[in-house]
Formats: C-alpha cells, sequence, structure tokens
C-alpha cells in the first residue's frame, strides 16, 4: 500500500477538553455498524435476519454491564466525569438517545425491508389473523400438544406475590377482570425458553422449478407469543381478557467482587451468579402501544423510570428469529466455507512437532482449520508418550469442547496437565465453572490465576523428552480455544519452539500457578508487567526514526481502543509527522483527523461475516521494505484493563515469510472498499463505496471490491487447494 508521506504539522496539540471520545457512545456507533449489515441489500437476506439478532444480542450485553454499570454508579453517589467529559447521569441520556434512534432504525428494516423480502422469498412471517383455517387448527393443536402443559399464569393479588422474571426471558403481561367486577388483574406468563420462537407450520415441499425459474420453497411461521395469546380462554377460563402486552426486562450484570477477602474464588464467582439472577433490572422492553396501566403497574413493580423503559415498534428479541436465519437455503446465505488445513500441516501422518522444529507455523483462522492445526496439536501431546507436561489457559472455551477431553486423557495418560481456566470471564463463569470442576475429578491440575487480575492471555506449552534433552513447544494466539468461535472469528496463532520464547512462557506460567515476580522477558511482552512500558518504547522510537529521516510508520489491529496514555503518545507521534493506521473494529475513544493533534492517524473499522478479533501490531522501525520491521501478535488490546487489569502475552512474529503475511492482512484491511468503515474526528463513521468498474482511478486490489473476508477466502483456496 503506498502511503502519502506525512508531514510535522508545525502545530501544538489540541488543548480541547474533548480529546477523547465517550466509551459508551462509541460502543453504540460500532453496533450501529453491525446494524447495518442487516440493512444494507448487498448482505445475503437470512443473513440479514442473522445480523437482527447479532445487533439484539450486543444491545442485550451493553445494557447488562455498561448502563447496568452506570446505574451502579448513580446510586453510590458517583458523580465524576469520564475523560469526555460527561457524568453517569449524563451518558445513560445521550446512550437512551442514541439507543432510541437505532432501535427504531432496527424496526424499520425488519418491518418495511426484509420482512417483506423474505415473504417474496416464500418465507411468511405471519400474525394470527393471517393464517388460513387449516393453519389455525394446526395452531391450536401445537398450542394443546406443546404449550398449554408447560405454560405456567403467574396472577398477581394478595394471596400471589410479584413474580419472579430471569434476566431476558420474554413474557405476556396480562389484564384481567372477573365477569362481574371492575378490579384489573395482572398476570405474567412466560414464553418458554425452550421452543423454537417461531413454529413452522408446514413441511416445504423440496426446491422445485417452474418453466426455467427455480422457486423458493414455502415457510410459513407464527410466533409462540401469538399462539399463546390467541389461546388465551384456555389458560384463563371465564375471565375477561382486557389487554395484552409482551415485555422483556434486563437485568444488571455489573456486580461487585472482592477478591482480597474471597477464601475460594471458586465459590465467590458461584456466589456472584447467584446474585446476578437476582439483580437490578435495569431495563423494560414492550411490545407497541403499551397498555398504560400494565406499563406503570411493572414499573412501580420493577422500581423503573419511564427513562428505562423501551417501547418495541416490532420483535421484542430479535435473536429469537433464529428457526428462520437457519433455513437451509444457501442461496440466501454466505457462501459456505470450511477452513482449510494449513500447507505445512497437509500431511495428516507426519510428526507435528517436528513440523514446528523446522520452523515456526503462522495460523490464520477461520480461513484456515483450528481442528487441523491447534487441536492437533494438543491431541499429539496428549497421546505422545514423550510429552511429559501441558500448560494451558482457558478464558470461553465453548459448550462440549473436545479440548477438555484430549486433556482429560493426557492427564489419564499420566501426564502433567495444568490449565488455568479464568472463572470471572463474563457471561461465561457458569461454563467454565463446569469445566473446572471437570477437569479437577480427572487429576488435571486446575488454577484460577492471579488474585486481582483475569488471565486473558491465550498460550499453551508442551514440554518433551528428546534425545538432547526437554523441548519446549508453544502456542501463541489471539483467540480463545473455542472450537465454535474458531470458525466465525478472525485469529492468528503462532507455533514454535523458539526457546527466547518458550523460555518466556514457562516464566509465564510460572508466574500464573505460582507467585513468581519475574519482569525482565526476553521477547514476551507481558500485562501487567512490561507490555505497556514496551509499546511506549516502541511509539516513541517510530517518532524518533521519522525525525532522523528514517522510514517510520504504525499500524495496529485490535478490538478497541482505550488507554489514555496510549492515544495521546499516538497523538504526539501524529504531531511528530508518523503516518498511523488504527484497525479498530469495536469502540475508539480516541479522535482521528484532528488538525494539530492527530491529522496524521486515521481509524477504520471492518464489519462484516467474520467478527475481527485478531491483534497485530506493527513497528516500521527504520526499515525500507514492511516486512523487516516489526510485528506482534497476542492477546491484548489497547486498553487499560488489558494492559493494567489482566494478564495478556504478545508475541513477536520472528520469521520474515509470517511478517509478510500479517503485512499482507493488513493491506487487505487497509485497502478494503466494501467492508470498511472511515472514522471521523466526531467519533461517527463513513462506509467506504465499492469502486465503479467505469472508475480508472479505482482501486484494484481484491479487497477492494470483495471486502477483506471474501478476497482471503479466495487467497487461502487458491494457496491450498489440492488439484
Amino acid at each position: 500500500m503506498k502511503t502519502q508521506p506525512a508531514k510535522p504539522s508545525g502545530k501544538r496539540a489540541a488543548k480541547s477538553p474533548h480529546e477523547f471520545l465517550n466509551r459508551e457512545l462509541s460502543w453504540l456507533e460500532f453496533n450501529r455498524r453491525v446494524l447495518h449489515e442487516a440493512i444494507d441489500p448487498r448482505t445475503p437476506l437470512l443473513e440479514r435476519v442473522t445480523f437482527l439478532g447479532i445487533f439484539t444480542s450486543n444491545l442485550d450485553e451493553f445494557f447488562m454491564k455498561r448502563v447496568g454499570g452506570l446505574k451502579r454508579q448513580i446510586l453510590a453517589g458517583i458523580v465524576s466525569r469520564t475523560p469526555d467529559g460527561m457524568t453517569p447521569t449524563q451518558q445513560l441520556v445521550a446512550i437512551r438517545k442514541a439507543v432510541a434512534a437505532m432501535l427504531e432504525t432496527q424496526a424499520l428494516a425488519y418491518t418495511d425491508s426484509i420482512r417483506p423480502e423474505l415473504a417474496k422469498h416464500n418465507i411468511h412471517l405471519l400474525h394470527w389473523a393471517q393464517l388460513t383455517d387449516d393453519e389455525k387448527k394446526l395452531g391450536e393443536k401445537y398450542f394443546q400438544t406443546n404449550l398449554f402443559p408447560v405454560l405456567t399464569p403467574l396472577a398477581v393479588d394478595p394471596g400471589h406475590p410479584f413474580p419472579f422474571m430471569s434476566n431476558l426471558s420474554l413474557s405476556l403481561g396480562v389484564t384481567l377482570r372477573m365477569p362481574d367486577g371492575d378490579e384489573r388483574l395482572f398476570a405474567r406468563i412466560k414464553v418458554p425458553e425452550t421452543l423454537p420462537n417461531w413454529v413452522q407450520l408446514n413441511s416445504p415441499a423440496s426446491d422445485h422449478v417452474e418453466g426455467d425459474a427455480e422457486v423458493d420453497p414455502a415457510f410459513r411461521f407464527i410466533s409462540l407469543h401469538d399462539l399463546i395469546r390467541h389461546n388465551l380462554d384456555d389458560l384463563f377460563p371465564n375471565m375477561v381478557v382486557e389487554d395484552v402486552m409482551p415485555f422483556r426486562i434486563t437485568r444488571n450484570a455489573d456486580i461487585d467482587r472482592d477478591e482480597e477477602d474471597a477464601e475460594d474464588l471458586l465459590d465467590m464467582i458461584e456466589q456472584e451468579l447467584r446474585q446476578r439472577r437476582f439483580a437490578k433490572v435495569v431495563r423494560l422492553e414492550t411490545g407497541p402501544d403499551p397498555d398504560p396501566w400494565m406499563l406503570r403497574f411493572l414499573m412501580d413493580e420493577l422500581e423503573l423510570t419511564s427513562e428505562d423503559v423501551y417501547e418495541m415498534r416490532s420483535e421484542l428479541d430479535y435473536t429469537d428469529l433464529g428457526a428462520v436465519s437457519k433455513l437451509k437455503l444457501p442461496q440466501h446465505k454466505f457462501e459456505p466455507w470450511t477452513p482449510m488445513t494449513p500447507a505445512s500441516l497437509s500431511d495428516e501422518d507426519a510428526d507435528i512437532f517436528g513440523i514446528i522444529r523446522r520452523g515456526d507455523v503462522m495460523l490464520h483462522h477461520p480461513y484456515e482449520s483450528f481442528s487441523a492445526s491447534v487441536e492437533r496439536f494438543i491431541r499429539a501431546a496428549a497421546t505422545d508418550p514423550k510429552v511429559v507436561a501441558i500448560k494451558m489457559t482457558m478464558y470461553r472455551t465453548g459448550d462440549n469442547s473436545p479440548l477438555i477431553r484430549t486433556l482429560i486423557e493426557a492427564a489419564e495418560r499420566g501426564k502433567q496437565v495444568v490449565v488455568l481456566v479464568e472463572l470471572k470471564a463474563r457471561f461465561d463463569e457458569q461454563r467454565n465453572v463446569l469445566v473446572a470442576q471437570a477437569l479437577e475429578r480427572a487429576g488435571v491440575h486446575v488454577v484460577y490465576g492471579v488474585v486481582g487480575l483475569k488471565t486473558h492471555t491465550k498460550t499453551t506449552l508442551v514440554i518433551r523428552q528428546e534425545a538432547d534433552g526437554l523441548r519446549s513447544y508453544a502456542h501463541i494466539g489471539t483467540g480463545n480455544y473455542n472450537v465454535t468461535t474458531a470458525r466465525l472469528y478472525t485469529d492468528l496463532g503462532i507455533m514454535t519452539t523458539d526457546k527466547d520464547l518458550t523460555d518466556d512462557l514457562i516464566e509465564l506460567f510460572h508466574y500464573l500457578t505460582g507467585r513468581s515476580l519475574k519482569r525482565d522477558y526476553k521477547k514476551l511482552l507481558v500485562a501487567p508487567v512490561n507490555m505497556k512500558t514496551r509499546f511506549d518504547e516502541m511509539i516513541e522510537r517510530e517518532i524518533d526514526h521519522h525525525k532522523a529521516g528514517r522510514p517510520a510508520r504504525i499500524v495496529a489491529k485490535m478490538n478497541s481502543l482505550e488507554h489514555r496514555d496510549i492515544c495521546r503518545l499516538l497523538y504526539k507521534a501524529s504531531q511528530a509527522g508518523v503516518p498511523i493506521d488504527l484497525i479498530v473494529r469495536g469502540f475508539c475513544c480516541l479522535r482521528p483527523g484532528v488538525p494539530g493533534m492527530s491529522e496524521n492517524i486515521r481509524v477504520v473499522s471492518v464489519i462484516g461475516r467474520f467478527l475481527e478479533h485478531s491483534r497485530i501490531f506493527f513497528f516500521q522501525n527504520g526499515q525500507s521494505e514492511p516486512a523487516d520491521g516489526e510485528y506482534y501478535i497476542g492477546s491484548a488490546d489497547w486498553m487499560y484493563r488489558n494492559l493494567h487489569a489482566r494478564v495478556e502475552a504478545i508475541a513477536p512474529v520472528l520469521d520474515r515469510h509470517w511478517r509478510q503475511h500479517c503485512w499482507e492482512i493488513l493491506e487487505f484491511l487497509l485497502h478494503d472498499r466494501r467492508q470498511a468503515w472511515d472514522m471521523q474526528s466526531d467519533g461517527t463513521y463513513i462506509q467506504r463505496q465499492t469502486p465503479a468498474e467505469s472508475d480508472t482511478k479505482a482501486d484494484d486490489s481484491p479487497s477492494a471490491t470483495l471486502g477483506t473476508h471474501q478476497a482471503l477466502m479466495n487467497l487461502t483456496r487458491s494457496r491450498l487447494r489440492v488439484d
């Protein structure tokens, strides 16, 4: 990629009190970009439905964590301002305004675009009144067979207290009265979570052809809450149903924890999970035109104000459309992608340890197979009689992970197996508790890390007895050891026997499992030990190179950027004339392109079918060729929590071939004109436009028109295809 040479501005850094953007509002801008994937007609139809659900799921987590945390600050009387000058109360006001606008956009996209487009392709999401007589009979039969036995209407009166409602559960509120009375009564019906929320009423025929045109099979659905709503007489016989209102609540997940006083971290996490179940409600979502009496009743019982209530014009929970988005209609989905076996690992019978000894192996998921690489490495370690020890960190493993079974097998074979399970991984605590207990029962040494820090590093260390003594093999990655997300998230990993790196990793595991206070790692960047200092030094070094007339440039790819000291140092580098490209998928608190402060910084976000999760850091370091600069990959973003409150590891890419590969990835992302968004200095984003065929000046790189993900899929396929 050709970059215009940057020139020092000659101006002093801006003294605006708003040198940083608000974290919460920047995150909402990220979710707006996710929502755009549902709006964009270039996105395949059923994938648009999926992105509606992703947007909702992201927003749910935001309310549980971030809004819940702000509300807790207000209750505690905290009035301190964020770096951009906002109090917690001001942030809540701004959040509500932004969220309300996005929810309106989501509802319009669904009702005015996606739902009609589904109907055009014979996928019908119906209301009860739209059903045929035969379909109504099917619906009533489904209700009697599958719903009526499991539903539990809960009335509220002097003998029946207000019922407990679980987080994110969908409910129907019903206003009742006796036939001969005027008193209103409230009842709540929980919509079962064990059944698909959209019920298919027909069995579509297979695809068939009429004339020369392929016709989509017909699918006809009705929602569970609509089925329940139109069979309420069976649930409340002889009562008068005055009104029905679907609603959903969100509870705070931002719970205080005190690890210093916890005698047992496992017990503390289990207690926190119990507390979270009953945590304060922070949001109430209702269907359109809610009954005023019922709404006031719920607000009083849940201790909410009108600012906590969101009236949803259409669906309450778009994640419930999974039954629709998962229909087997490949013509309305992204091109199927099966991760491919890396070239160096193509011989399944070869000794993987011998392959790694011959040279570092870099992995790029999901383009390359996690199973054929990382899983294979750990399976080989579990069964190889020469392997004496396996050490691994686990942050988010996923359900039924084969890696857990492999580690248990290794322990049963007599190998020393040590696994650090991070119990504090948000929303994965329950799963990780079960994983830890299963491993402990099998004789695996399970530890929970360093008090006060989350262990976020993604590392595995294998110790093997060889002819010349013990040799260490390592995998250091940017992503979790999760076989499901390895097919959806872009991540990098290195398998290596480099002695300096593996020695560093041995020391890191001693830090995690023991009381090591080692601070002088040879090559590994470790947080909270030396990582922040090393990044500071490398940024300052680029400034020195530029001032001396040597090539200087910074390209950093990450999930989020918030660390104020790092931002200020990047501003300093920009003012010195160092060109800086930041590829930040999520929120970014740095302001790019501000005259006198950051005019040499640009920020791009790439959103698409895969979640950009890898972290890559490039420093040109005076070298004329990018491949000769310094590259690092690892688990940490440039955020305060990553550099100071988590255990993280970032490793240098030592092999020039793999440095060239990293540069190639960065080039794809920087050239992208299909999936990329350019950040403006006010925190908004503008989506790049795909170049027109007639544009003679258009970027001719593959990612310009195809987008990074499709371009890298094509490139991987062409390189690894076996003819």
